[in-house]
């Protein structure tokens, strides 16, 4: 088939499982289950009992194949980090599987998840005209239902049986913690080789950095749509252009908060120093996860705050105006009912505006509200560590 698109595919599973995984392999649920193997589950068992029921051209189960991924960041993953019971960030790793298991006659590939009746299971010799539109679908930060890139981001690759252990290449892991457990782990099994074993939290929808200011208040590295926050805030203009940066992603990934915020422009609600509230009845855990309806401790809504920077999308942001922004929220935060708060560097990156000022200007602000209060660093350039410590930001 020539070169790979793709250089690895994805396996979900607990740390716990990774000893028999390098030893045997990667099983299907059937093989583990009729050989009697020890294992710790991470999926809910009504997600194990609707693949059981679909069944691929052949006529076998789900549960007669091996299933990894083509994106592993997707709403698998964030459903068994964030709404499993029994599990946590630290238990959850990733095996990177070699794409030259893709050279393979036997196996199937989905057009995404394989359990949905939306989705195509085809045979390898048909499948493979598919994967480089496969890899195109799920090369995205983010998806939604409506268009389809929810289910196409769990696009699989379906192996009978087992996957043997030496496709296995790398082991990806949450944190430095949790790579130091799981090293220890592969000491003690005195294999000839090993997997590397590589914390990439940003996989995991963490934040590859955070500074704990106040038991309140942190400085965070990394995205903040996936913050979980109550509230998330948008950096605009007051002319109703949704241009660049992280406001371009929520015209795009949220369409009637930008309906809102160009109705709150034309009716003049939105100004410099007074941002405006948009009180969402949808959830994004609900968009983000899978199989939604089953979760039990999502949040139940996501707010959006539109919070003004500048006047027209031209100017270079208005530290003054983002100050009575600032004092805008702590007046009202309460009585508008904000419970948690996730929130860009104001004015820096597009609008121009130095971390240097800005930073210390809104912690000096944020600290005194009495939720929780996530500001994220731009993303244009990486901030001095110097710069994100409470000594310089609690001056």
């Amino acid at each position: 088939m020539g070169r790979a698109p793709i250089n690895q595919l994805y396996y979900i599973t607990h740390k716990d499982n990774v000893p028999s995984i390098l030893q045997r392999g990667i099983m299907s649920h059937e093989m583990i289950v009729s050989e009697n193997i020890p294992f710790t589950p991470i999926y809910d068992a009504q997600i194990v009992k609707k693949r059981h029921d679909m069944k691929v051209p052949d006529g076998r189960s789900l549960w007669s194949f091996a299933n990894v991924y083509f994106q592993v960041r997707n709403a698998m993953l964030y459903r068994v980090i964030f709404f499993s019971e029994s599990t946590g960030l630290n238990d959850i790793v990733v095996l990177a599987v070699g794409a030259n298991i893709l050279n393979r006659n036997d196996i199937f590939i989905s057009t995404g998840n394989a359990a949905s009746q939306y989705s195509d299971i085809l045979h390898i010799t048909k499948g493979r005209k598919l994967i480089s539109q496969i890899r195109r679908a799920t090369d995205k930060e983010w998806w939604k239902d409506v268009d389809g890139s929810k289910r196409e981001m769990m696009a699989e690759c379906l192996v009978p049986e087992i996957i043997p252990p030496e496709f296995v290449r790398t082991i990806y892991v949450a944190s430095h913690n949790a790579a130091n457990t799981v090293k220890t782990t592969l000491d003690q099994l005195k294999l000839i080789a090993t997997p590397e074993v590589v914390p990439e939290p940003k996989m995991f929808f963490q934040p590859s950095r955070k500074e704990t200011l106040t038991p309140r208040l942190a400085v965070i590295d990394g995205d903040m749509f996936f913050s979980r926050m109550h509230t998330l805030t948008v950096s605009v203009n007051c002319v109703g252009v949704m241009g660049k940066g992280l406001a371009s992603r929520v015209k795009y990934q949220f369409p009637d908060v930008y309906v809102f915020y160009q109705d709150s422009c034309r009716s003049y609600g939105l100004q410099m120093g007074k941002p405006v509230l948009y009180k969402r009845e949808a959830s994004l855990d609900y968009e983000l996860a899978d199989e939604p309806s089953t979760l039990t401790n999502a949040n139940l809504e996501t707010w959006f705050l539109l919070f003004a920077t500048k006047q027209h999308w031209r100017q270079r942001a208005d530290i003054q105006g983002i100050e009575k922004g600032l004092q805008w929220l702590v007046d009202n935060y309460e009585k508008e009912g904000i419970k948690s708060l996730a929130i860009p560097a104001l004015g820096c990156g597009l609008g121009r505006l130095d971390w240097h000022d800005v930073g210390p200007l809104m912690c000096k602000y944020l600290r005194t509200l009495d939720i929780p209060v996530e500001i994220y660093l731009p993303a244009e350039r990486k901030v001095p560590d110097e710069l994100t410590s409470k000594g310089f930001l609690l001056r």
